[in-house]
């Protein structure tokens, strides 16, 4: 087998090297990110920030910024979602998935049954960095002409109002037909025994 791809004992190229190497130090970086939750959004906040003084100022780029308001609004739908959607899988099939395994995060399914966090279907770190990266990209096409494509961009304002009023409807009716609420708070709190009841520690 060897003699018939010799290519595959051979050392990476260095240009191979070089990419792997940015790769891991990008991802390392990342991974360094995780736990400054406010400095990640801070961050998006001043891309944010950039990219609509840009606009206003250019006063163009408007089916970017509509593209842009669409893919952040996809991206916000998936935050607020469950994991396991009840909606598409039936409700006994629901309830199974859950009891395989007893391990496994989802809604609650009983009043008095344990408590398991949130599970969005986008978590916070990809949708933080999807949205990152979606600003860069958008304030990248307002340095190239060929993407200032001339709308009239009042009907773009109200389309996407529309859009996002109907979807922002559609998924409160799912919180509240499903009964969940997409933030988890902690552990849920047990108020203690009665002071008569209480056993002291010897």
């Amino acid at each position: 087998m060897d003699a018939l791809n010799p290519e595959d004992d051979s050392p990476p190229s260095a240009f191979t090297r070089f990419f792997t190497s940015i790769g891991q130090r990008y991802q390392t970086i990342l991974d360094k990110t995780v736990p400054h939750t406010a400095g990640r959004w801070i961050f998006t906040l001043v891309l944010a920030t950039f990219y609509a003084i840009r606009v206003f100022l250019l006063q163009g780029w408007y089916i970017i910024t509509y593209a842009l308001g669409i893919y952040l609004l996809n991206l916000f739908i998936g935050f607020l979602s469950p994991r396991i959607d009840p909606a598409i899988n039936s409700r006994r099939d629901f309830f199974d998935e859950l009891e395989e395994d007893e391990d496994a995060p989802g809604l609650p399914t009983k009043s008095d049954e344990e408590f398991k966090p949130f599970i969005r279907k986008l978590p916070e770190f990809k949708f933080w960095y999807s949205g990152s990266k979606a600003f860069v990209i958008a304030t990248t096409c307002t340095f190239f002409d060929m993407f200032n494509i001339p709308v009239f961009w009042p009907i773009l304002v109200m389309y996407f109002c529309i859009l996002f009023v109907l979807t922002m409807k559609r998924q409160i009716k799912h919180m509240i037909k499903y009964r969940y609420l997409p933030f988890s708070h902690g552990k849920r709190k047990y108020k203690g025994k009665p002071d008569g009841d209480q056993v002291t520690p010897q």
